[in-house]
């Protein structure tokens, strides 16, 4: 039993529209062992881990896994390693209900899919299920040899918990996330602690704890400031005690002695009650308490003592929304039991955890409580009289043992007025103003009191699970000051996806937004572009790249090219597009990933379908897609096809839905968009440049998707039609897509096609231009990547068989598993079984010498297709043929590029050594550092 692959999904997958682990396991022997064949493996599971008791599984009440477990022969270890999983999560403190487990194809292996919070908490306790299982099965069904000698479950589980305690956020991030979600406002983590972005692109927040992004720096810097809080709060009339700040115990001493005694000795800029010392009463305790908060802040602070209970008033964009009163870790005594043993009574409260991992913090008998204890002429071993109620703190932070009890509703007008005041005089959107009172219900003016602290980065704990009383949603009023209701927090995405025609359509769409004034954020096959710049180089069509896009702050529009490569590895990376496009489902990548069929490839690319909010943009000219609206939740599916006559889009359309559909008139053909019965034509497909006069048909049917995505984002049909006829197919707009050069007296037409669904498409071009005979030859510079299945390098063989007269053949730059001569041999065999003549057929494996030949060997008035690898570098070759243009300049400058992984992975880059470093080559001739990715 061992796990093959864990695979970590961020959002929509495969396997669920949520973050879950797919972990694939292979139960070798054990498959033939469901769990009621296995002596004392039910008995030996419960006893480790009790609480699976309570799963429910299939039969939907607790107990229902242990029906499973023992009836009609059990249950598979699998489905068993898979609430294993879940329960040591929520044993970790991150609770997760969703599981299921799928047999892989293969006999004994299962893709075992489950929930996490936490990715590295979620994978950890995966492992940990697995050792557990192992374990757990007789030395004849898993040999002692193969186990772990010195596993021992009860350590790993605590360790698995601490590590995940360490990872989990705060109590009071947990609920302003909560908060944020249940208004539809996506999040992200942006760093291991507390860093999270609410929203995206330019409508984002961030938090740290309680910091949010509208927190002034000059208000926190006050609020550290005890000694200048105090002396601004006392400039407005607030109540504050007298105080004065001293840097020795001697001018402690003196302090002390002047405000008179007793007095509070606490640190000037420390936290959570930390080196606080109260009610000292001789010149003694006032050295004793320097000392003491002196170890957490150079300068300390005498303030005269306010008597009464500590209550904490949370101040929220000016306005009060919850008070607590603080207790002080304490225990009542009941006459039989020591101090000591009292403290670890408390501690047995199934509330009360370490640090800020429960609702309550463990008591600890430390310093602070051992001078309180000595204090009162007491030890540990006091047994205190039944009912005593003994402090082991002088202060009520819960992170010291405290309980809170909320008071909110009985707070005095004048009593908020004054919390209110104090926190806009220190400038703060979020404030924890700490005020000593007796009696919270009386008016300060007539009860007196104080304010000891204004607290920036206020904790939550306190107010969203108080010990006594309401629990308040002080999280609400935070998120709604950061996205007050009607704001927006997201901006338009538009996800992308298909087997040919994403890149062209991703830039199409791209284009057009930007004309419209847009800030786009766009990610593709050769990087992540900001406002029309790449700021990352490489393959970038998975989540890392989406969330590139969604995490910038400039970005008001994100159009994201989304490949399986990406969706298979990792999800899609965020909750859910507004506007997701299938273009169309062909055979490319087929064998790969244990996708095998195109009704399975279908499947991964309705991933984004299924997750679109707002409109789906469909082919129904392709009947796998068309098909995945059947799946689609979104407000609208808009249909594209290029027959006018097709009868389910005319149908849509008399009901009154959205679709794009080609027309043919007297002056050729016309895009033309509906919606709610409007006929609106848009543009003539001759007039976009990236068609060629019309006649590349493939870029018609993009040019047509790309309006539909545009309009079903709300841009007007003036911008979508500039936008469609300023966007060309140049190398600078569409690098490597239909990329045209004829100014060496033959035309010569670079793309990347890499599958036979795109060959055909090229071919069908080179088929429209050379009608009329106006070219004397059409050259073909064959290639296919190493990757593909024998049958696909077949059929575009074959494709190209019909259409060319002259073939030269070779190879990508990197073999991917193949021969170096194994590609171009198979486009000759096939060339050769469709009757091409033998010397019609060149084989150059090499890219760069079999293009430099084809190009020397080209006559004026050739058409010649290359179907490059390496495009900048086919580019150059071509423009640069015969001596034209510059020669490349020498490298300057150094870039790190980036391979998400995407459907073209990283075939544009081509390795090389240098000094020991693998090197690329950049599109201005230069060189850059390889990063290293998972996959090499």
């Amino acid at each position: 039993m061992k796990v093959l692959e864990t695979r970590a999904y961020q959002g929509p997958s495969l396997y669920a529209s949520f973050r879950v682990v797919r972990m694939t396991v292979d139960l070798g022997p054990l498959e033939d062992w469901p769990s009621a064949k296995i002596p004392g493996f039910v008995d030996g599971l419960l006893a480790a881990v009790p609480s699976l008791r309570e799963h429910g599984c299939s039969y939907g009440e607790p107990g229902g896994l242990v029906r499973r477990l023992r009836e009609d022969g059990g249950t598979w270890l699998g489905h068993v390693f898979e609430h294993v999983a879940l329960e040591l999560q929520s044993l970790a403190g991150t609770p997760v209900t969703f599981g299921k487990t799928r047999s892989a194809g293969q006999r004994g292996v299962y893709h075992v899919v489950y929930e996490y919070e936490e990715a590295h908490v979620g994978e950890e306790a995966g492992q940990l299920a697995l050792r557990l299982l192992q374990h757990l099965v007789p030395e004849e069904l898993w040999p002692h040899e193969r186990r772990d000698p010195g596993f021992d479950f009860e350590s790993e589980l605590e360790g698995l918990i601490r590590r995940a305690q360490r990872r989990a956020f705060g109590p009071s991030t947990a609920s302003l996330i909560k908060a944020a979600e249940r208004r539809g406002i996506p999040w992200m983590r942006l760093n291991e602690y507390s860093l999270v972005q609410f929203g995206h692109g330019k409508h984002q927040k961030r938090i740290q704890a309680t910091i949010t992004s509208e927190t002034r720096h000059i208000a926190v810097s006050i609020a550290s400031d005890k000694e200048e809080t105090r002396r601004i709060l006392a400039d407005m009339g607030l109540p504050v005690p007298a105080q004065q700040l001293v840097y020795s115990a001697r001018e402690a001493v003196r302090a002390g002695r002047k405000i008179g005694l007793p007095v509070v000795v606490k640190p000037l800029d420390a936290n959570h009650g930390r080196g606080v010392s109260i009610g000292m009463e001789s010149d003694e305790q006032v050295e004793t308490a320097f000392e003491q908060a002196r170890q957490h802040s150079r300068g300390v602070l005498v303030e005269s003592l306010i008597r009464g209970f500590d209550h904490r008033m949370l101040v929220v964009d000016g306005r009060l929304v919850a008070a607590s009163k603080r207790v002080p870790g304490h225990v009542v005594g009941d006459g039989s039991h020591s101090i000591a043993e009292l403290v670890e009574i408390v501690n047995q409260d199934p509330r009360r955890g370490i640090g800020h991992e429960k609702v309550l913090t463990r008591l600890e008998l430390d310093a602070q409580a051992e001078r309180l204890i000595a204090a009162a002429g007491h030890d540990a071993s006091t047994v205190l009289p039944a009912g005593e109620v003994f402090y082991l703190r002088s202060t009520g932070n819960l992170s010291t043992g405290g309980t809170a009890v909320d008071v909110t509703d009985i707070v005095h007008p004048d009593n908020r007025e004054m919390a209110v005041r104090a926190a806009s005089a220190i400038g703060l959107d979020v404030a924890g103003v700490d005020f000593l009172t007796d009696d919270i219900s009386r008016s300060w003016m007539e009860s007196g009191g104080g304010i000891c602290e204004v607290n920036a980065a206020p904790g939550f704990r306190m107010h969203v699970s108080p010990s006594e009383g309401t629990p308040r949603d002080v999280a609400g009023p935070v998120i709604d000051m950061l996205f007050p209701p009607g704001s927006p927090s997201q901006i338009p995405i538009a996800a992308i996806t298909g087997t040919n025609g994403k890149t062209t359509t991703t830039r199409m769409v791209a284009h057009i937004h930007k004309l419209a004034g847009e800030v786009v954020g766009m990610s593709t096959t050769d990087g992540v572009y900001i406002d029309g710049n790449r700021t990352v180089v490489g393959d970038m069509t998975g989540p890392m790249a989406a969330q590139m896009v969604l995490r910038d702050p400039r970005v008001s529009v994100a159009v994201l090219e989304t490949a399986r490569g990406g969706l298979l590895r990792a999800g899609l990376g965020y909750k859910a597009p507004d506007v997701a496009c299938c273009l169309n489902v062909a055979a490319d990548h087929l064998g790969l990933k244990g996708i095998d069929t195109l009704e399975q490839l279908a499947e991964v690319k309705r991933i984004p379908i299924e997750a679109a909010e707002d409109a789906v943009v469909l082919n129904a000219d392709d009947p796998l897609v068309l098909g995945m609206s059947a799946f689609a939740s979104a407000k609208h599916v808009v249909y594209v096809t290029t027959n006018p006559a097709h009868e389910l889009v005319r149908e849509h359309i008399r009901a009154g839905g959205r679709a794009v559909s080609l027309e043919t008139g007297v002056n050729g053909q016309m895009i033309v968009v509906y919606d709610s019965g409007a006929h609106m034509p848009l543009l003539w497909t001759h007039l976009i440049p990236a068609t060629l006069e019309g006649k590349a048909a493939h870029n018609v049917q993009n040019a047509m998707f790309a309006a539909a995505l545009c309009f079903s984002m709300g841009v007007r049909l003036d911008d979508i039609r500039l936008g469609l006829r300023t966007f060309d197919s140049t190398f600078f707009q569409a690098p490597g897509r239909l990329n045209v050069f004829d100014e060496h007296g033959f035309k010569v037409i670079l793309d990347y096609g890499h599958n036979p669904a795109a060959v055909e498409a090229m071919c069908a071009l080179v088929d429209a231009l050379a009608e009329g005979g106006r070219h004397a030859r059409k050259i073909a510079v064959l290639a296919a990547p190493g990757d593909r299945r024998d049958v696909d390098i077949e059929a575009i063989a074959r494709r190209a068989a019909k259409t060319f007269d002259v073939f030269y053949c070779k190879r990508d730059d990197r073999l991917r598993g193949r021969g170096a001569e194994e590609v171009p041999r198979i486009l000759e065999r096939t060339l050769l079984a469709e009757g091409v003549a033998q010397d019609a057929i060149h084989v150059i494996p090499d890219e760069q010498r079999c293009l430099h030949t084809a190009l020397a060997a080209a006559n004026a008035g050739d058409l010649m297709l290359v179907l490059g690898d390496d495009i900048t570098r086919c580019w150059k070759q071509i423009i640069y043929h015969g001596g034209r243009g510059p020669t490349p300049k020498q490298p300057t400058t150094s870039m790190v590029p980036v391979d998400e992984g995407g459907d073209d992975g990283d075939e544009s880059l081509h390795v090389t050594q240098w000094q020991g470093l693998d090197v690329v080559r950049d599109e201005a001739g230069g060189v850059r550092l390889l990063r290293p990715t998972e996959d090499d």
